[in-house]
């Protein structure tokens, strides 16, 4: 087993390796508390699920935070940006995505507006994070995401069509998924804290199966799982 310092999980009753991996089932499977709680209960360690909750919302932005900076400019130059609904507490609210051509989630912004204003939101919050403009740009014929490039990013080719951004509507699929798997998000906040974690989790074991052998894949799933337990060791709790 790996051997985590101490000093980054002080003053948790748990080792730091049954942390990381009780966060890592909740992020990387559609689990819910419970059923994470009752998968740590089979290997005889008696958690609570409000406590798995306490560390998926301490720990889990850290580790997305960290992947997040090592793959910063490293994503596909065409970006495909997407929206959908979501309901919290009776309020509507828009979940902005962007994904590039492989279906690597780029980011998230939940807002309540879909308007120019929450378009040149996430388009801002893109090129923050990414450190470089796309060459193309893909979205459906909502007129806000033309109205926010012409202004912000007025070089860029886009493209607008329903059919063209495929890989951003197939994103939301997984958030679908666990929005089922919990009930549904209680909160703006939960939602945000949620899908920023999850989309940056779910880019390191995201294997292009189609492409790859089987030796091929156990290869790449071995770095991912290598590379996650790098993530867990250096975040300074």
């Amino acid at each position: 087993m790996t051997e985590f310092p101490a000093a980054h999980f002080r003053r948790h009753r748990f080792p730091a390796e049954i942390i990381t991996h009780a966060v890592w089932l909740y992020f990387r499977f559609p689990l819910s508390l419970r059923d994470v709680e009752d998968l740590l209960a089979e290997r005889g360690i008696n958690v609570s699920f409000q406590t798995v909750s306490e560390w998926a919302a301490k720990f889990g932005l850290k580790f997305a935070n960290q992947l997040r900076r090592r793959s910063r400019g490293q994503f596909a130059d065409k970006w495909q940006l997407d929206e959908m609904v979501v309901t919290i507490k009776g309020k509507k609210y828009w979940l902005w995505r962007a994904v590039d051509a492989n279906g690597y989630v780029l980011d998230a912004l939940l807002q309540s507006r879909r308007n120019k204003a929450a378009a040149l939101r996430l388009m801002r919050k893109l090129l923050k994070g990414q450190g470089i403009a796309p060459r193309v740009m893909l979205t459906d014929k909502l007129r806000s995401y033309s109205a926010a490039k012409a202004g912000l990013m007025p070089k860029v080719e886009h493209r607008s069509h329903k059919g063209l951004n495929n890989q951003a509507e197939n994103s939301h699929l997984a958030v679908r998924r666990r929005e089922r798997r919990m009930m549904r998000f209680k909160s703006a906040r939960q939602c945000q804290r949620f899908v920023s974690t999850h989309g940056q989790i779910a880019n390191l074991f995201l294997l292009h199966r189609k492409d790859l052998t089987a030796a091929d894949h156990r290869q790449l799933r071995t770095h991912a799982i290598s590379t996650w337990r790098e993530i867990a060791l250096s975040i300074d709790a």
